[in-house]
């Protein structure tokens, strides 16, 4: 990767939600809540009280330390607030025809359509999205507390919906692999990425009204609609935990081979430890250390993927410099999973019919090459490193008729009839604006 000259940008940090940015800390406990808006009076006053509660990218030293509020708006919460047509029309069309109409594009079929989807996720009643985050059980519902005024007493906005998650002291996600490992850097931002190697990306990728990768400015009618504000994709995805456990083991030759095994399908060890960087064995120091265990590249050191297959989870979900994805840096996210659901006890292969995954929100400011074009061209598609319709093996769209490759000399491997291991309950497509955006939306009048 080339250097490229740092242009010196100032984010207006105490304007942007804090949850854009701000990486999570470990462990957490977070909340997602759900609303409808019924009044639209109602419904603006919620906003100008919410500008109250939540929490900016500037405020990282506070009483509430590592404790925050988000909330985000659906195209139908817009709506539901009253915001001009005029307006709601530059938003970006992805955004318009929410999650569930872009089903097809996204690889949610069969058992993810939309029509299996836990209710009220994907329908029109899905107005506003209050997420609240903080070290510990405790201190999340002393967050929503805090939170709760802004919409008691509004008969005309009602709660429909709460998803309770957790993050984990091993910082490990259901399948029981380390997750949340890869953060960029945003020019700007003041955070570091945990890539060494990779540039800060421009942070018009991740914030309305800021120059992007190409040059471009995002922006929305009026420009305090839309500046310092982004969209967050949120989607619930359960996870088949017994049956991938069960896949490994009746595919491996034994112990040793099934963490192999586990290792070349995720592109990474469950310590977190990268194949990059240790192919041949775990090394959960290296996997628990936040300065290493991220900084690496494929196609400078990997090309061919005997190391690290190119089909696997990560490679797949950030190629890094693999020309050959096309220009990877315009596809960049900021991604946060959050487990929900009781872990499935270490060792049992019969699922328990509990619900248990993740709660995933991805932040960009480009819905369409961003969110979309990954989920459809990267994690359901091989055409990108010439493995033709080759989908994810983890979070693909399986019907069990696809395979995973896995380059070996002299002859390579390839796992058979991938089952789909994660499926989808729903999600949403939201704006996340800025703290001056909020308070202009509560200040609507007819």
């Amino acid at each position: 990767m080339s250097e490229r000259t740092q242009a010196q940008v100032k984010l207006d940090l105490d304007d942007i939600q804090r949850g854009v940015l701000s990486p999570r800390p470990t462990p957490y406990a977070a909340t997602y809540i759900l609303f409808r808006i019924d009044d639209r009076d109602h419904g603006r006053e919620l906003m100008r009280r919410a500008g109250a509660v939540v929490t900016s990218a500037a405020d990282t030293v506070s009483p509430l330390g590592e404790t925050w509020v988000s909330v985000a708006l659906t195209y139908h919460g817009l709506k539901a607030l009253g915001v001009p047509r005029e307006s709601l029309d530059t938003f970006a069309w992805e955004f318009r025809q929410g999650m569930a109409a872009r089903a097809n594009v996204l690889g949610d079929v069969g058992e993810s359509s939309p029509a299996t989807w836990e209710p009220p996720l994907g329908t029109p009643d899905v107005h506003v999205v209050l997420v609240a985050l903080a070290p510990d059980s405790a201190r999340l519902e002393a967050a929503v507390d805090r939170a709760r005024p802004a919409y008691d007493a509004l008969p005309g906005v009602t709660a429909i919906w709460r998803q309770n998650c957790h993050a984990l002291p091993t910082e490990t996600e259901p399948f029981g692999y380390r997750d949340g490992i890869s953060h960029p850097a945003v020019e700007g931002s003041g955070i570091a990425g945990s890539n060494k190697l990779e540039v800060p990306l421009k942070a018009g990728e991740f914030v309305l009204g800021y120059p992007d990768e190409l040059g471009g400015i995002q922006t929305l009618q009026p420009d305090v609609l839309g500046r310092n504000g982004t969209y967050v994709v949120f989607r619930k995805l359960h996870q088949r935990v017994a049956l991938f456990r069960r896949y490994l083991r009746d595919n491996a030759t034994g112990p040793e081979d099934e963490e192999l095994l586990s290792a070349k399908i995720m592109g990474r060890w469950r310590s977190g430890a990268p194949l990059a960087l240790c192919p041949l064995h775990d090394d959960p120091d290296l996997g628990a250390d936040r300065y290493r265990n991220n900084t690496f590249l494929f196609e400078q050191d990997d090309p061919a993927g005997f190391t690290t297959p190119g089909g696997s989870h990560v490679r797949r979900g950030n190629p890094r410099d693999a020309a050959v994805a096309g220009v990877a840096r315009l596809h960049r996210m900021i991604r946060r999973g959050t487990a929900y659901g009781p872990l499935l006890p270490e060792g049992v292969l019969e699922d328990d019919g509990a619900d248990r995954g993740l709660m995933f929100a991805f932040v960009g400011a480009h819905l369409g090459r961003q969110f979309e074009f990954v989920q459809s061209e990267w994690m359901n598609n091989g055409v990108f490193f010439g493995a033709g319709d080759a989908r994810d093996p983890v979070a693909g769209s399986a019907d069990g008729s696809g395979d995973f490759t896995i380059p070996r000399r002299p002859v390579r491997r390839r796992l058979l009839s991938l089952p789909r291991f994660v499926v989808t309950r729903g999600g949403e497509y939201c704006f996340m604006p800025g703290l001056t955006a909020l308070r202009w939306l509560g200040d609507l009048t007819d």
